[in-house]
């Protein structure tokens, strides 16, 4: 611990721990030899100008062989060193048999397996550039040993400054530096709009193919054939009859103040008599500053007057002046039979000149009429039809086969309530028989007489017979002079069987004033025949 501080001399040499003598150095430095002037306070080496000396380790004679200088070098490995004979220090263990057949150079081989660049540039080629091992570059890190390991990209990339890598990093041209930068020639703006044009079309035609081939349902090369029109139809058929009729039969309009209706007629006579339904017109009967018009087939249109209507038969005449009318033939409605076919046509819903067909359903069926509004209170021997009969063909024409008028479509049955709704089948028209009296007594007078039997009577049955019981006779009537009394119960009115009140009321309008006629009546369980002459 009382170590003797040593002096700066003996702390810049280094000496010999065996005798404590300053240690002989046995290698030459060639830095001795330099040139120190001007440096006499640069300290010695190994020493540390404001600390004791360090001390220098012994060399181990086995590591300096192997990390020491070859016999024959001096100075550093610095690539500035003097050109001699570079020493091979062998450490490895000599390279197995099998390894230097595989890896080794071919026998005679003399070349490195580290080949320059430079070398594989073919000669004459002008794009040749600088090779990366050449003789004299110092700044290259992979031939520096003191340049630190750093991470790059992959190792098998193109040589720098190739065309591709030129290419890759040159800008872009935009739409408008190619159509107005004058960077690309005409020609091959030209050139490349034309060949823009070809593909557009190839592909709208591929498109085109493609679609007509992707739906196997469409074809846009068919003609439906035709066959040739035949224009020869019967007389008989609906369109035969049709073209005869529907000229004879107009549309009735009628308006009261903001109120109106539509209907249909028949014309019946050339001297422009229409003949209709009375609930049709009667809404415009009484009443000054009611119009009505009619509408023929043609769209022509004239003003009605009427000329007389009965309530009891719903049936009504007007008077247009038109020359020369197309005229309705009346036929026959007694020599109907179920199952004949027939025509409807009018106005349904205000549509003009619908034509309709069916066939007959039933004959002589008893119809009460009483529609709302109107003064309508009439049973009809009604012609049932199943042709469609809709509001608005109330006075429209009912016609056969052969075109002539059979009856006027006056009622229908429907499903709805309050008379609403359209046909389902039941359509009902007055006889053209009863029609053409009640149209001429009117057309004659203005008015009708019907005949009387001047009894109150209510259906009943007894389960095995059905009649019209009689609640009263009015006084001086004609049943009370043919003797007919209360509770009597009528079965039959000349040849036509009753069984309830409508049929008797229909019975009874089948003849004359003053016709006189046999009455059945069942009295006490006995059958009465009772001649009446009807009032």
């Amino acid at each position: 611990m009382n170590e003797q501080p040593r002096t700066s001399a003996e702390q810049g040499t280094p000496r010999d721990p065996n005798t404590d003598t300053p240690a002989a150095n046995t290698d030459h430095d060639p830095r001795s030899d330099r040139d120190t002037s001007g440096s006499d306070t640069t300290p010695a080496r190994g020493a540390r100008p404001d600390g004791p000396p360090l001390r220098v380790p012994e060399v181990n004679p086995a590591e300096a062989a192997v990390f020491g200088r070859p016999p024959g070098v001096v100075g550093s490995f610095d690539r500035h060193d003097p050109p001699g004979p570079a020493p091979r220090v062998e450490q490895a263990p000599p390279t197995p048999e099998s390894l230097a057949k595989a890896f080794g150079r071919p026998p005679g081989a003399s070349e490195s397996l580290q080949r320059s660049p430079a070398d594989s540039v073919p000669t004459g080629d002008t794009s040749e550039e600088e090779p990366v091992f050449w003789e004299g570059n110092e700044q290259d890190p992979w031939r520096d040993p003191t340049t630190g390991a750093v991470l790059g990209g992959p190792a098998l990339t193109e040589p720098h400054g190739t065309e591709r890598s030129r290419a890759e990093h040159a800008p872009l041209l935009s739409a408008r530096e190619v159509l107005f930068g004058r960077r690309v020639r005409p020609r091959s703006l030209a050139a490349l709009g034309i060949v823009a044009l070809l593909i557009g079309a190839a592909g709208g035609f591929l498109g085109r193919l493609t679609a007509e081939e992707g739906n196997p349902l469409t074809d846009p090369d068919v003609t439906l054939a035709a066959v040739e029109p035949n224009n020869d139809r019967p007389a008989g058929s609906v369109a035969g009859v049709a073209s005869r009729v529907v000229p004879a039969v107009v549309s009735v309009e009628v308006r009261v103040g903001s109120q109106g209706g539509t209907g249909s007629g028949v014309v019946i006579d050339g001297n422009g008599y229409v003949v209709t339904n009375n609930h049709v017109v009667s809404m415009a009967a009484d009443t000054p500053d009611a119009e009505i018009s009619t509408v023929f087939s043609d769209g022509s249109r004239v003003p009605a007057r009427i000329v007389g209507r009965d309530p009891e038969t719903d049936l009504a005449v007007l008077k247009v002046e038109v020359a020369n009318p197309t005229v309705a033939q009346l036929g026959s409605s007694e020599d109907l039979r179920v199952g004949d076919r027939v025509v409807a046509i009018g106005s349904p819903l205000g549509l003009e000149s619908t034509v309709t067909s069916g066939i007959i359903s039933s004959v002589h069926r008893p119809v009460r009429l009483a529609g709302e509004g109107t003064d309508t209170n009439a049973v009809i021997d009604a012609i049932q039809t199943d042709a469609a009969v809709n509001p608005g063909n109330s006075g429209g024409a009912l016609v056969d086969e052969n075109g002539a008028v059979v009856g006027i479509n006056t009622a229908i049955r429907t499903l709805g309530t309050g008379g609403e709704g359209g046909s389902i089948g039941l359509g009902f028209a007055i006889p053209i028989d009863e029609v053409r009296r009640i149209a001429q007594q009117l057309i004659r007078t203005g008015e009708v007489r019907h005949p009387e039997l001047g009894v109150d009577v209510k259906s009943v049955t007894d389960g095995t017979a059905d009649g019209a019981r009689v609640q009263n006779v009015r006084e001086g009537s004609a049943a009370q002079r043919a003797g007919i009394s209360e509770g009597d119960v009528i079965i039959e009115v000349g040849d036509r069987e009753v069984g309830g009140a409508d049929e008797l009321e229909v019975a009874v309008n089948d003849h004359e004033v003053g016709e006189r006629i046999p009455v059945t009546v069942v009295r006490r369980g006995r059958e009465l025949v009772l001649d009446v002459t009807l009032h």
